[in-house]
């Protein structure tokens, strides 16, 4: 073992991720590397935006990993005519009292769902800035702190499709990944209908998926994350590769620090996951897209060129040294 390993005892984290993957498997086949996004989000502490069609189990997937973990769950249903009130809460009048005391809405969870997040319009949006970057919410003049772990899951159709909106660009740079989930291939398919044809209804295979994990045990994990060893060379590519994106001829609107910040801490995750106490150049570049792909806006000129954002991140990846 080198000298600058940490020597982390990984084997509870590694005990841990397994169990949660073996619950989540009850009811999900395959997309084996969505779970592995979210498991990673989970421990660097970030949120998660999953797009795919609907039909693609993009709800399913999230509820399942809230249910492997013992904290409070919310659920959200966006809608167009939802108004910020309606997922912060609202002052109500208490007669008991003379005064307006605060009732909590639906955000005063550990894990909230947030689904079809991309039909509430700009002004409902805006209201989870605070909360979800700063972990609290401000109404009436008084600060209500989160209750930790927080962690938002949501989920969204692709915006060219009716009835939904773009997101801001300050949400979506809240976002620590934007994870695609995309149609099963045919032997997963075939497997989805033979698990949907032997159990008798979906209630009883959720009713099967338990908690492995408590709050407290979460916290530990996170904090062994936290220790993972970084050199420093491993810094200057992830500032590197950030940078480049604001310098690209192909985007018209390049990645933010917090998207160094998120690399950093993702890669430290997955770094945990695969067994791992540092990091790797392979840990960023795997991650690159996942981080990025919602912080960037390509030129009008590459859109009709037909280019995506995944490609211009992998231009921009291949183009920066590799350190050894």
């Amino acid at each position: 073992m080198s000298p600058y390993e940490s020597r982390l005892d990984l084997s509870g984290l590694q005990a841990s991720v397994d169990a949660i993957r073996a619950e989540i498997s009850k009811v999900i086949v395959g997309q084996p590397q969505a779970i592995d996004w979210l498991l990673t989000a989970l421990l660097a502490d970030g949120h998660v935006l999953i797009e795919g069609v609907p039909g693609v189990a993009k709800t399913l997937t999230a509820k399942l990993l809230a249910k492997t973990i013992s904290v409070q769950f919310s659920r959200i249903q966006f809608t167009p005519d939802m108004m910020p009130s309606d997922v912060l809460g609202t002052s109500v009048y208490n007669p008991k009292v003379s005064d307006f005391e605060f009732r909590q809405g639906p955000i005063f969870a550990n894990i909230v769902l947030i689904d079809e997040i991309n039909r509430a319009p700009a002004k409902t949006q805006a209201a989870l800035f605070e909360v979800m970057e700063e972990r609290q919410i401000t109404a009436d003049g008084t600060t209500y702190p989160m209750t930790e772990p927080f962690m938002v899951l949501a989920t969204q159709n692709p915006v060219e499709q009716e009835g939904t909106y773009r997101l801001p660009e300050a949400q979506l740079d809240r976002f620590l990944f934007k994870i695609i989930i995309n149609y099963p291939d045919l032997s997963d398919e075939v497997n989805i209908l033979r698990g949907h044809h032997e159990r008798r209804n979906l209630a009883d295979a959720l009713d099967a998926v338990q908690a492995v994990l408590s709050a407290d045990q979460l916290t530990e994990l996170r904090a062994q994350v936290h220790r993972v060893h970084v050199e420093d060379k491993l810094f200057d590519y992830i500032a590197q590769i950030v940078h480049s994106t604001r310098a690209s001829k192909s985007l018209y609107l390049g990645a933010s620090p917090r998207a160094s910040v998120a690399l950093l801490n993702s890669a430290k995750a997955l770094a945990t996951l695969r067994g791992r106490d540092f990091i790797t150049p392979e840990d960023v570049q795997e991650l690159a897209a996942s981080v990025l792909r919602h912080r960037i806006i390509l030129t009008p000129e590459r859109e009709m060129e037909g280019a995506t954002a995944d490609e211009v991140i992998a231009q921009v990846v291949q183009k920066i040294e590799v350190p050894r």
